[in-house]
């Protein structure tokens, strides 16, 4: 047989197979874009397309969420691709230390990473199609990633909640019900964080899912597909300023040659685009900035509709939207990605192996002490992302001081922590650990500080110089749990990071009494701080297998104990003095649905239950007023937009509370809804206008001016009062992550956490107004009323779940302040 009779029959075999192909449509049985999608329907046409085109298909399940929903990778090419998939693969990899020799360009394409964002998803699987059928020629010089969809549970809430409460023929008014969710919106995850901004810290299942699979590519091409409002039009690169400054120049051309092929389509079909503007490359943990940082052309593409959308709605000039235009603008742009990336793959691959090549930022290594967990915290995020790290030398080490702010230097010890961007991922460690990323444009959608050091609490330095890696010293230490003896008086440890709260919250879990001393104290030769926890033999003589549950935790958190024979100290207050208070195993609730944030108070659901791994009653705003509050020892109000939720007779319900031996913590928005106009003592902090500052100001520069009173996520160095017990296990500074410019005054008393004069951000970008509105301003406080307690957080330690080195604060609010 000819080799022309071969070609021909392979040509016809191809034909018919992708003839038989069933489209979406054929599929699911429903024109697309006629109703949304569920996502177990995804998984079966993902699943179908595997089984019919398995020579071009390869489907793989990389993860579960929180409800048990799977997350797919599809890998899509040409039949000799997907044979070689592995090769390609491992030698891709190569690039990154420059010995590669692969022609394909990687395409990572990412679809509805916010839930009710929902258009993507049904893009997806008219993409996945079109590849398999008539784009399949795209496919010989590329693989193409697909996840049809980032969240899941996110999604199937939207749209189960549009299913249940569409008109049907559904309803274009944008005033229809369908068109406005509920608090609980599908935005957000299962514990409504928003998983577009938890790339860099992975504190969400499906982000660490993902992030396994994603180090094993790291793809050429990163396309995370968006919405929003009804009433813009469509979004692709290039990029908005700022960029961050380790963007190549590759990176930020090839943006353009990639929105040039897009606006070719969008000019032909007369749909309207807008490039360069809202949408940056700076805040690292987003799905294109986290992408670029590691590589790859990071993208993010934004089609107007979003929860608002439906499956139809009027905009706002008159036009109707409808989801079948929003699949066709996601498909378009998916399309021609992959059709810019097959054509330019070998450009691609030799600059891919260019960026990991030639590295020469200012700080070439960083040096970091501190506690021991918080080491360890930092460690396992870094393995996460596969950022190696080695201990020190002893010695002193030079360079910018992070506690400081200026030069100076530390001395290492067998537990600093080293990390170098003399490694593979480099340019991703200057980004986390810079201590002032440098920004080109202050008019930014997201924060503008996270250097990991400050969010971790350690002390370091950031050396000019490679430090080099310290010798490997082999742990001799005796397990704690030999320590512990039915016969000792009582158990000692300490009080310092968010695992000493997780070993106290399952130590009351389990019904253990805990002591907490409120003076630091010393014992044989040993010193013991503010919080130290105290387990004597006495107070659970009463408590079947006391021992063996204490022995048992003590393992699980390997945690240090110190046993002591007696309650007399060598100095400070003996065990007996009141100064050493049992510990309340407290029943805790926190308020939901309006008034609060569903991220303020997904931070606080996801805290108790995958960190502090610790019992929480959610009381929700409909019938909050209904409840008793007697059954509770604290009341977790989350930050939100309050206004009158609570009118004069409910403020009173929470005085004669709180006067009873009650908590409050009341956090960010919350506190305005019970400051000192409407129930408790704090108050707002006022700042005179300048007067003189009349001059009328040019239209043009009306965001210039807002801005000036904006503070966008910068690092504040405070001061601590670490004798109270909201500040146990603190030094005397603490770096604050402040989102805004609100303000309150100090409280009479109980400041634990606050800002005096100096207010420059150490890191980031702070309006000048702004820095003069919070000085001499509190952060973290409490105070006495009655018998109880009202705990105010001005900054917000859960934020996102990444600022580690405030989570201790809350825990306080929990267990150390009574």
């Amino acid at each position: 047989m000819t080799r022309f009779l071969l070609l021909f029959f392979a040509f016809v075999s191809f034909s018919i197979s992708a003839q038989q192909l069933k489209s979406p449509s054929e599929f699911l049985g429903y024109e697309l874009g006629t109703e949304f999608t569920r996502h177990h329907e995804v998984v079966d046409y993902y699943e179908y397309l595997a089984k019919e085109a398995s020579d071009r298909v390869k489907l793989t399940v990389y993860g579960q969420t929180n409800e048990r929903r799977p997350l797919l990778l599809a890998y899509v090419s040409s039949a000799a691709n997907i044979t070689n998939l592995e090769n390609i693969r491992q030698e891709h990899l190569k690039d990154t230390q420059g010995t590669g020799n692969t022609s394909k360009a990687i395409v990572w394409l990412s679809y509805n990473v916010h839930g009710n964002e929902s258009v993507s998803t049904e893009a997806s699987m008219q993409t996945i199609y079109e590849l398999l059928t008539n784009k399949s020629s795209y496919l010989e010089n590329a693989v193409v990633i697909m996840d049809p969809c980032i969240n899941p549970d996110g999604r199937d809430r939207y749209s189960n909640w549009y299913n249940q409460y569409k008109n049907s023929p559904y309803e274009v008014d944008p005033n229809s019900k369908e068109h406005h969710e509920g608090w609980w919106n599908g935005r957000s995850n299962h514990y409504m964080f928003d998983l577009n901004r938890d790339w860099a810290w992975l504190t969400q299942v499906e982000s660490q899912h993902r992030i396994k699979v994603y180090n094993k590519w790291l793809p050429h091409i990163h396309v995370d597909f968006h919405e929003q409002g009804v009433d813009n039009p469509y979004f692709f690169a290039p990029a908005a300023e700022p960029y961050h400054e380790v963007v190549t120049d590759f990176q930020r051309d090839f943006q353009v040659t990639l929105g040039k092929n897009h606006a070719k389509y969008f000019d032909a079909n007369g749909w309207f685009y807008f490039t360069k503007e809202m949408f940056d490359l700076f805040y690292p943990s987003y799905g294109d900035t986290y992408p670029t940082y590691n590589g790859a052309i990071g993208m993010t593409y934004e089609q107007g509709g979003s929860g608002r959308g439906g499956l139809g709605v009027i905009t706002g000039i008159g036009d109707t939207l409808t989801l079948k235009d929003r699949i066709a603008h996601h498909f378009t742009t998916g399309l021609s990605t992959i059709e810019v990336s097959a054509k330019n793959a070998g450009k691609l691959n030799a600059e891919f192996k260019k960026f990991y090549q030639n590295k020469n930022f200012k700080y070439k290594s960083y040096v970091l002490n501190g506690d021991e967990d918080k080491i360890d915290a930092l460690k396992n995020l870094l393995s996460k992302h596969k950022i190696e790290f080695s201990n020190a030398d002893k010695g002193s080490f030079k360079g910018f001081n992070y506690s400081t702010g200026t030069n100076g230097s530390i001395t290492g010890s067998k537990n600093s922590l080293v990390v170098s961007t003399n490694q593979t991922k480099g340019t991703l460690v200057k980004v986390l650990f810079e201590p002032n990323a440098k920004l080109s444009d202050s008019l930014t959608y997201d924060i503008t500080a996270w250097s990991l050091p400050y969010a971790y609490g350690l002390d370091g330095i950031a050396s000019t110089s490679i430090v080099p890696n310290g010798s490997e010293e082999v742990n001799t230490q005796i397990p704690s749990s030999q320590s512990i003896n039915a016969n000792t008086y009582a158990h000692i440890t300490d009080w310092n990071s968010m695992k000493d709260a997780r070993f106290l919250a399952e130590l009351l879990k389990e019904g253990v009494r805990v002591r907490k001393t409120d003076h630091p104290f010393s014992l044989q030769g040993k010193s013991f701080a503010r919080g130290s926890l105290i387990i004597t033999k006495s107070d659970n003589q009463n408590k079947a297998g006391f021992i063996e549950i204490l022995k048992k935790t003590s393992d699980k958190f390997k945690k240090d104990i110190t046993p002591s024979s007696t309650g007399f100290v060598d100095s400070g207050k003996d065990f007996g003095s009141s100064y050493v208070q049992m510990i309340t195993k407290p029943k805790i609730a926190v308020l939901s649905g309006k008034p609060t944030s569903t991220y303020r108070f997904g931070e606080i659901w996801h805290f108790f239950e995958q960190q502090l791994h610790y019992p929480l009653t959610v009381l929700d705003n409909e019938y909050f007023n209904k409840v008793d509050l007697k059954d509770y020892h604290v009341l977790i109000l989350p930050s939100g937009r309050y206004g009158d939720f609570f009118n004069e007779k409910q403020l009173k319900k929470l005085q004669d509370w709180v006067k009873t031996g009650g908590k409050i913590i009341a956090m960010g928005g919350a506190i305005n809804a019970i400051d000192g106009e409407k129930g408790f003592s704090i108050k707002k902090k006022e700042v005179a206008k300048d007067s003189t500052d009349v001059k009328p100001k040019p239209h043009k520069n009306t965001q210039r001016e807002r801005i000036k009173n904006a503070i966008t996520g910068a690092i504040f160095k405070t001061k601590v009062d670490n004798t109270h017990p909201l500040a146990y296990g603190y030094g005397s500074n603490y770096f604050t992550l402040k989102l805004g410019s609100s303000s309150y005054e100090y409280l009479k008393s109980g400041n634990a956490v606050y800002l005096e004069n100096n207010t420059k951000p150490i890191s980031g970008f702070a309006g000048s107004d702004a820095q003069k509105n919070i000085s001499n301003s509190l952060v973290f406080g409490a105070e006495r009323y009655g018998k109880g307690q009202v705990i105010y957080m001005i900054d917000n330690p859960l934020f996102r779940g990444f600022w580690e080195n405030g989570k201790l604060f809350f825990a306080n609010a929990l267990f150390m302040v009574d």
